[in-house]
């Protein structure tokens, strides 16, 4: 029994009849360690209309211990940048490595040559030189910058930003804070990346034992040998865990406690942003309930839960209304091997008690892409016998799955899992483990491991735009890409095709409407990100639908959404799970003036 599954009071009654907590509490993990009084300091900050950075080598202390960084301005994670909304802003970025940098404005509206993607849209920022970004600020919300040149990102090359409207807010608010979430390791990322070309599954220190099978906590027998025969581990939910990882909030470790203040009976506003290299976050207070008001920096109507997923690259804002009393902030690795953990509370020195790591979640048949199998229970296929027009305004019923076609009738699975003619534009190459037989639209789920948790969870279906998109015209063309990889060799790629192995980039013509399927023919979630857009979820809210910048597509699922390219130039696309898109699963998507245009 590991120490994170004991209750916690039974522990601590063990050790004071042992002599006192002090002797045993280094063997607690870091996120349940008695904490001193606290970090109550926000995030520093820098605005105005011309801004200097500087990306430079540091040392940070996580929970007391040194570990190097690159920081922006000596900090880590990076200055707040705060803006306002009709401005022209200079930004200054002065580069003190000995090796290229960069910093890409992430969900920000610029010009393509702004967007600070070395060898896409620009060429870098070269070692002891300085390279001036300037654009309109078009925008507001909570958005975030980050190094796009190599894996410096993980090292604390990030950092959040704010833009205030122009005029009122219509979110109301008392107080605010910028809880930006990450991972850290003391390992040098290219190490990390070299140990999961090595071995798949180099950090999961958590797969079923013997113990589990006898205890029946872990699968069956049968569905274990099922999934061995597959060459397939249902406990490799994240390939970089707690083993290795320490999460963090505004740099700060668990046992650090960086503690948000507010007076009692405030309306707090809590801007989250998941900066980190590779984890998916479960985000919840307990004790408090979360409104959700803004999803990637654009204003949502107020969806009240009590937890959600957040995905690599996304940014939620939150309304609280706390007592006059601490909560702690939960930031749960989606595998459940660690937490990112802080306070909120009126007062510093107060700390509330922290809820014990939930049992790791287990991939699922639905995980493989075989969720057609369950005829239709706990989820809802995107229909694909739909006029655009319609569809685009959400108003198709789902198409229903011909379960005896696919080898689903009595007689069960009857074909491979590496069925390629299933994804005819997917290219047959090593990159390509498996195919999902019959994916499902996932939007409707909470997330891996979130079914059972007794609460209320965010769901994508659950997004809707406070305002009219501004584009409502149903899709000109649709296209669908494929998510793909291959575990064992720690392969990533679009459509069976790596960055390096791609000849052109995705072509579209400006303004015209697509809509795009994303397939995931893994058992891993990959958050997409598109740079210099935003695209509506197909998720049947029509002229409401969620306008985002990145999206989660869950393990064996697909995800459509409606885009207008409406943005001139090159832009990266990629999984921005920092070690993937370091493998390969990038695209570069160019957008061409239509013929006779003099743009």
């Amino acid at each position: 029994m590991t120490i994170s599954k004991l209750d916690r009071r039974t522990f601590f009654r063990g050790a004071a009849l042992a002599g006192g907590t002090a002797a045993f509490s280094a063997w607690l993990p870091a996120w349940a360690q008695p904490v001193s009084a606290g970090i109550a300091r926000p995030l520093p900050t820098v605005s105005g209309t011309d801004i200097a950075l500087r990306i430079a080598h540091q040392m940070m202390t996580i929970d007391g211990r040194e570990s190097h960084a690159i920081g922006i301005n000596g900090t880590v994670p990076a200055p707040l940048i705060r803006l306002k909304e009709g401005t022209t802003v200079r930004l200054s970025v002065t580069n003190d490595l000995d090796e290229d940098s960069s910093i890409h404005w992430h969900g920000l509206l610029l010009p393509f040559h702004m967007d600070g993607v070395p060898g896409v849209s620009f060429p870098g920022i070269k070692p002891r030189s300085t390279f001036v970004y300037e654009f309109p600020v078009q925008q507001t919300g909570t958005y975030w910058y980050h190094s796009h040149s190599g894996l410096q990102e993980q090292m604390g090359h990030y950092g959040p930003i704010v833009i205030d409207p122009a005029g009122p807010d219509p979110i109301a608010s008392d107080r605010e804070h910028v809880i930006v979430l990450s991972d850290h390791s003391q390992l040098h990322p290219h190490a990390i990346f070299r140990k999961l070309k090595l071995q798949g599954g180099y950090f999961n220190y958590r797969k079923q034992t013997l113990g589990g099978l006898v205890e029946g906590k872990d699968q069956p027998l049968k569905d274990r040998l099922m999934w061995g025969g597959m060459r397939m581990d249902p406990t490799d939910v994240s390939d970089v865990t707690g083993s290795t990882y320490t999460f963090l909030v505004n740099g700060h470790g668990p046992k650090d406690n960086w503690t948000a203040l507010f007076r009692a009976g405030e309306r707090v506003r809590l801007r989250f942003v998941n900066a980190s290299a590779m984890t998916t976050f479960n985000v919840r207070i307990p004790g408090l309930r979360l409104t959700i008001v803004q999803a990637d920096g654009l204003n949502v109507r107020p969806v009240a839960v009590d937890e959600f997923q957040m995905a690599v690259a996304e940014t939620y804002d939150v309304i609280v209304e706390p007592e006059d009393r601490a909560y702690t902030l939960v930031g749960e690795s989606v595998d459940r091997s660690g937490m990112a953990r802080a306070t909120l509370a009126p007062r510093e020195g107060l700390v509330a008690e922290v809820p014990p790591l939930r049992p790791r979640p287990l991939a699922t048949m639905k995980d493989m892409g075989m969720g057609g199998m369950d005829h239709g229970k706990g989820s809802t296929p995107v229909a694909t016998d739909c006029p655009p027009e319609h569809a685009a305004m959400g108003h198709c019923t789902p198409a229903p799955v011909d379960h005896v076609a696919m080898g689903h009738g009595s007689g069960g699975m009857n074909h491979s899992m590496r069925d390629m003619s299933l994804a005819p534009t997917v290219k047959d190459t090593a990159t390509v483990q498996t195919i999902s037989p019959m994916p499902v639209d996932r939007t409707g789920e909470p997330g891996q491991g979130l079914d059972d948790v007794g609460h209320k969870v965010l769901v994508y279906r659950d997004l809707m735009a406070l305002t009219r998109n501004p584009d409502v015209r149903a899709p000109d063309r649709a296209m669908e890409v494929h998510l793909t990889g291959n575990m064992e060799r720690y392969m990533w790629a679009f459509d069976g095709e790596k960055l390096s192995e791609v000849k052109e980039p995705i072509p579209f013509i400006k303004d015209e409407r697509v809509r795009v399927t994303l397939v995931n023919d893994t058992m891993m979630g990959h958050p997409i990100h598109l740079h210099g857009h935003f695209f509506e979820l197909v998720t049947g809210h029509g002229e409401f639908a969620p306008r985002k910048h990145t999206v989660q597509v869950q393990p064996g699922g697909k995800v459509t959404f409606d885009v207008t390219t409406d943005a001139i130039g090159d832009w990266a696309f990629h999984c921005h799970l920092l070690y993937h898109m370091h493998a390969g699963m990038m695209q570069v998507v160019t957008v061409r003036p239509r013929t006779g245009d003099g743009a």
